[in-house]
């Protein structure tokens, strides 16, 4: 009977607490379309900026939650980015030269992806071959991403163009969301459809369903046939990829160049962005369009100069936030049973 009651008082606060976000969500979409038809202009800019500001943090998610899915600690987010947006902005200078830029652009991000690839292979074999501290294994990623960029940059170089918006039609002309949604760059939309993607695919595939039960509960299982080791280096592999996606995205799609340290601490951004997201693709996407805004909003803040600040107080307003998010709700969020743990089948 005691059991039965608490079942029944857990069910009532998660509904209570979805309700709650739902509410949320509702009173922040009126909010939106409010200060749409009341600055159309300076709203459209504000949440095209969002989805920019978002996308290589939701792709940061995205390797975050692939990987501790699967039992690995990933804080090696930003050095894959980092490394993967060199390589992506070295092979777009020097393809750029003798290739056309509509193949040298996509052999260019393909090159980002693989850097990302092998990055995520690297931290695998640390953690499962080498069974060596995870959190470790991350760090030895990001200094060696940092120092080997910042030593094997050339200052001069200059890339030959970056990916531009293509629109998509008619659904360019729908008020509000059609500047918005449907007049992105190619990284933009497949980020989108990844989503949604791996979503289905971690929650209703059998891809899915393995990797919870190695980031849950390695020795079961083990047990019904799963090979726990091969099972992680694929998905922190996979993770990686994902990452370097995020780098392409970062040097050929968003800025079009390459600098020093230019992930500009992403990487641990995405991660409290995956935390604050419960460990799913559809809740790290909102959490990246929630960053993003308050990005969004403070560099409009600072380009209309509305409030008589330091621009310094208000480019802390992003990362106040996250001190705030980790705070309030980190706490609450339980992350897969088994992760940083390393496993040895016996």
């Amino acid at each position: 009977m005691a059991s039965t009651t608490a079942t029944s008082t857990e069910q009532g606060f998660s509904l209570n607490s979805r309700t709650m976000w739902i509410i949320i969500g509702v009173v922040l979409a009126i909010a939106a379309v409010v200060y749409y038809f009341l600055q159309p202009q300076q709203a459209t800019a504000v949440y095209a900026s969002t989805i920019r500001q978002s996308t290589p943090l939701v792709l940061g998610a995205l390797c975050g939650l692939i990987g501790e899915r699967s039992g690995v600690i990933n804080i090696g987010i930003e050095g894959q980015m980092l490394m993967s947006a060199f390589f992506a902005f070295l092979a777009n200078v020097y393809l750029g030269q003798i290739l056309p830029l509509s193949i040298a652009l996509p052999l260019a991000v393909l090159a980002g992806v693989l850097i990302g690839a092998l990055m995520g292979a690297f931290l695998a074999w640390m953690s499962v071959t080498l069974k060596m501290d995870q959190i470790i294994g991350g760090t030895v990623i990001n200094i060696l991403a940092l120092g080997f960029t910042s030593y094997f940059y050339v200052a001069g170089l200059t890339t030959m163009g970056k990916l531009q918006p293509i629109a998509l039609g008619p659904l360019v002309k729908i008020p509000l969301i059609g500047p918005v949604l449907f007049n992105n760059p190619p990284i933009t939309y497949l980020v989108i459809i990844l989503v949604f993607v791996t979503q289905y695919a971690l929650f209703n595939t059998v891809w899915g369903l393995r990797t919870r039960a190695v980031g849950e509960h390695p020795s079961a299982a083990d047990t019904v046939g799963i090979n726990v080791n091969r099972t992680r280096y694929i998905n922190v592999t996979l993770a990686g990829a994902i990452a370097g996606l995020a780098g392409a995205y970062l040097t050929l799609e968003a800025v079009g160049s390459f600098e020093r340290g230019m992930t500009n601490g992403r990487g641990f951004i995405a991660l409290a962005v995956m935390i604050f997201g419960r460990w799913t693709p559809l809740g790290s996407w909102g959490a990246a369009l929630l960053f993003g805004f308050f990005n969004a909003i403070q560099t409009q803040l600072q380009l209309t100069g509305a409030i008589a600040v330091p621009p310094q107080f208000i480019g802390m307003l992003p990362y106040i936030l996250t001190i705030v998010v980790l705070a309030g709700f980190g706490g609450k969020a339980r992350p897969p049973a088994a992760v940083g743990q390393v496993y040895d089948p016996e």
